[in-house]
């Protein structure tokens, strides 16, 4: 197990930073793997310091590889002339940190050092982030020429120092369609861009579609052949500090296939949010063709018009906060618990709630009271106020349930290994059992303990033999679902997971063994692992649940909040209002 040098490492956060190329003409600027490209500027980049030690002048290497324009000019500069013509820039970006520069020989004109570190990740095209971990090492060869050092031998691919690339690269993202039509998906990329280029290069990310592994789960209606016609502006026409503070944008997409009512809204939402999200504020003037994509919006739109798509909305403000008590499920106050009038609220052999989207209706894990080998934990979905609950299935060990965005079904993990769709009718409450296809889950682990779909119902977060992984979930033709390309996302947690739930549409907070950091939140991309306040906390920290705007946790003493609009320094977990020193499980809707 590591310890806790590690896990506060991997928190730093990262914000990619890719390099830089030299002696190219400004026309030359193609896309490298991992990386995206930013419109140069100029030529004109900082030169090598004269009379640097070749150690020294490695880590500027480094650090200038971090900036990805025109095909790494900033970096080429560092390379004799024959190796700047034979660099493959394109062919890698790896992340790195705890860079170590050693020689190995040297004479008066040539040395050679090795480079080593621990890999961290890297990019891939269109600028998605794959969390990874293991030794880097690589040799590389300066030569002196002209009284400088300069590289000679090195292999192909760009290397970045993690803080240099946190220093480069923004987190932003894409947002798709639900298959349902209901809300936008985030596909978090990292760009290095100039605010003024952010605006373009996300439309030209956005056009190009989803990533390979999100692409099966999610819809566009930027289709193949769409362009935007000459270049964004802003809204009066302006083509200066294009998303720079005030005054909107404007884009004229052209090859839109003709599209009705709700796929306009669908197009509109995909790029509000995306721009919204990337700080880049409206009106947002959308045109087809030269004509106003929707003409109820001739002067742009604005997120208000989009807010029925808005990834952000939560439904915890209206239902409340709950929390099982008890082995009931109680409604929290500012003045105490209150049990919910109904089977759920009567109860008192729960282990386990989950509340609709809606809250209209609850799932529950019971304790059957029986011992093993028999079934211990069942299954109960029903009315969250009156009625009976229906008892759906049985198993050694059940999940939480979590309820998928339609409301309609219920998903947990039976026995660690097998992932089940519950599906009530609405009219009857007659509920199915039906199977996940969990194949690649069951690939990399042998114990789901946690398992919790994303609010908008296209990733799940899961817990599988401690460590976290997110998957994306796809339908299949025949309506069966599967659970597809699960990525381990809190590398370098350190000690095992223990509860987790999602905090917004690309972030997971998780609670984890261990008493220094006990709550982490996670980008879902594995890119950032940041370590949330522990001031007043307890640990064990054995449940977690978030919204939003807040994560309750439940310690080994009570119930604490946090909430995400405290400024940073005054941000620590707090007793949760009406559960004063009760021993309880706080639950959100989902």
């Amino acid at each position: 197990m590591r310890g806790t040098k590690t896990i506060l490492t991997a928190m730093l956060g990262l914000t990619v930073a890719v390099s830089g190329c030299a002696s190219l003409p400004d026309s030359s600027s193609p896309q490298a793997v991992g990386t995206i490209a930013r419109e140069p500027t100029t030529t004109s980049v900082p030169p090598p310091a004269p009379g640097r030690e070749p150690d020294l002048l490695l880590r500027d290497f480094l650090r200038a590889s971090t900036d990805p324009a025109n095909r790494h000019l900033a970096a080429r500069q560092f390379l004799t002339a024959d190796m700047s013509a034979g660099w493959d820039d394109a062919a890698s970006a790896t992340i790195v940190d705890k860079v170590d520069v050693l020689p190995e020989s040297r004479s008066a004109e040539r040395a050679t050092y090795v480079i080593r570190a621990n890999r961290v990740g890297h990019l891939e095209e269109g600028g998605v982030y794959r969390a990874d971990e293991g030794p880097f090492e690589t040799r590389i060869t300066l030569v002196l020429t002209g009284g400088e050092w300069r590289i000679d031998e090195m292999g192909p691919g760009v290397v970045m120092d993690r803080p240099q690339f946190l220093n480069g690269y923004q987190r932003r993202s894409l947002y798709f369609v639900d298959p349902s039509g209901r809300t936008v998906v985030p596909d978090p990329r990292w760009i290095a861009a100039t605010q003024d280029q952010t605006a373009a290069q996300l439309i030209d990310l956005l056009i190009e579609g989803p990533k390979a592994a999100l692409a099966p789960a999610v819809r566009t209606e930027l289709g193949s052949g769409v362009s935007v016609r000459g270049p964004i502006t802003k809204a009066d026409g302006r083509t200066t500090q294009v998303g720079v503070g005030l005054g909107g944008v404007r884009i004229d997409f052209l090859g839109l296939k003709p599209l009705g009512k709700e796929s306009r809204e669908m197009l509109a939402a995909q790029v509000i949010w995306t721009l919204a999200n990337a700080e880049i504020t409206g009106p947002y003037v959308l045109l087809a063709d030269g004509q106003p994509l929707d003409e109820r919006f001739p002067n742009g739109w604005t997120t208000a018009d989009v807010a029925s798509m808005n990834p952000l909305a939560t439904s915890s403000a209206t239902i409340g906060l709950h929390a099982l008590r008890g082995g009931g499920l109680v409604s929290v106050a500012e003045t105490g618990v209150t049990p919910v009038p109904g089977a759920f609220g009567a109860a008192t052999n729960l282990r386990s709630v989950a509340l609709s989207h809606d809250g209209e209706l609850a799932a529950a894990v019971a304790d059957t009271g029986r011992p093993a080998p028999e079934a211990t934990a069942e299954l109960l979905i029903g009315p969250y106020r009156d009625g009976t609950a229906a008892r759906a299935l049985q198993g050694e060990s059940i999940t939480r349930p979590t309820w998928a965005l339609d409301d309609n079904s219920v998903w947990a993990a039976v026995n660690g290994t097998n992932v089940v769709r519950v599906v009530r009718e609405p009219g009857t409450g007659r509920v199915t059992v039906l199977p996940v296809d969990a194949g690649s889950v069951r690939a990399v682990g042998n114990v789901i303990s946690d398992l919790r779909l994303s609010r908008d119902g296209v990733r799940a977060a899961m817990i599988v033999d401690g460590r976290v992984y997110v998957a994306v979930v796809v339908q299949k033709s025949n309506g069966e679902f599967s659970l597809t390309t699960p990525r381990e996302i809190a590398i370098g947690l350190g000690s095992p997971a223990l509860s987790l739930d999602w905090s917004t549409p690309d972030t997971v907070v998780v609670a984890r063994s261990a008493s220094d950091v006990p709550v982490v939140q996670v980008a879902v991309d594995g890119s950032r692992m940041d370590a949330l306040p522990s001031r007043n906390l307890t640990p064990p920290v054995v449940a977690v649940e978030a919204s939003t705007t807040s994560e309750f946790v439940a310690d080994s003493r009570a119930v604490f909040q946090l909430n995400n609009a405290d400024p940073a320094g005054d941000r620590y977990w707090r007793e949760v209002p009406g559960l004063t020193g009760l021993q309880a499980v706080p639950v959100l809707p989902g």
